[in-house]
């Protein structure tokens, strides 16, 4: 494949990943070499438990997109997907993420012959930047 387009990734996404992982209902937003945009839409099923304070996105859904952008972006990164498995994942959480939607942004670091490394971004609906994650990947068709 010589270009990879939004629809190439969402069908992706549908047709690749768990179900559970499709009900987060992520959104390819851009495209562009090594920096991909996404989006987390508002979705009550994220918010963490307990019943007091605002809705706030629980971590476990941060970093469940966190993995599910960098595949996605290695896809368009490299032209094509390659089957991976992630081996390192860390995650840093600044500032709660509110249930209003989240923009994801994603740059592939480096894509070598058996080993990827994605650097993932989450702002706020203010803008503020709120969460990171850096997942390593290793490919498994070397």
């Amino acid at each position: 494949m010589d270009i990879i387009t939004k629809l190439d990734l969402q069908e992706l996404l549908n047709n690749v990943f768990a179900p559970w992982i499709q009900e987060l209902r992520l959104e390819v937003r851009e495209i562009n070499n090594e920096n991909f945009e996404f989006y987390l839409p508002e979705n009550d099923n994220l918010v963490r438990g307990g019943g007091e304070g605002p809705p706030v996105v629980c971590g476990q859904a941060i970093a469940s997109a966190a993995d599910t952008c960098s595949v996605l972006a290695l896809m368009g990164f490299n032209k094509k997907f390659r089957n991976c498995t992630t081996v390192d994942m860390t995650s840093h959480f600044m500032r709660p993420l509110m249930n209003d939607g989240i923009e994801i942004k994603v740059k592939v670091l480096s894509s070598g012959r058996k080993m990827a490394v994605v650097q993932s971004s989450f702002k706020n609906s203010s803008g503020k930047l709120a969460a990171t994650a850096t997942c390593t990947f290793a490919f498994l068709d070397t």
